[in-house]
């Protein structure tokens, strides 16, 4: 089990993100300092990215929005998926990513 500080500004999207990581047996929060693993819609211009020396870093982002997905690759995320694969793999990639 993991904690994952989730921030995702599609209230449905996130819901849904949020329901696979409960239910795969991960704590869900949005607090960023005691997080196991971090995980941002990179689409949300509101939400800081946060610093690589944080917990691991997941992003996703609009399949079509390549730009998004290099600068995120740029600033050192560990991971980078299309917002589809964060839909079908959240548990996974999360589990991957807490090691």
């Amino acid at each position: 089990m993991a904690r994952v500080a989730l921030h995702c500004r599609d209230l449905l999207f996130g819901s849904k993100v949020e329901g696979a990581l409960r239910a795969a047996g991960h704590e869900v929060g949005r607090d960023l300092e005691d997080a196991d693993v971090v995980v941002v819609d990179l689409t949300d211009p509101d939400v800081p990215w946060p610093d690589a020396a944080a917990a691991p870093r997941l992003g996703f982002y609009s399949h079509v929005d390549q730009q998004t997905r290099r600068r995120a690759e740029e600033a050192g995320f560990d991971l980078v998926v299309p917002r589809s694969r964060m839909n079908r793999e959240a548990a996974a990639l999360v589990e991957k990513l807490a090691g």
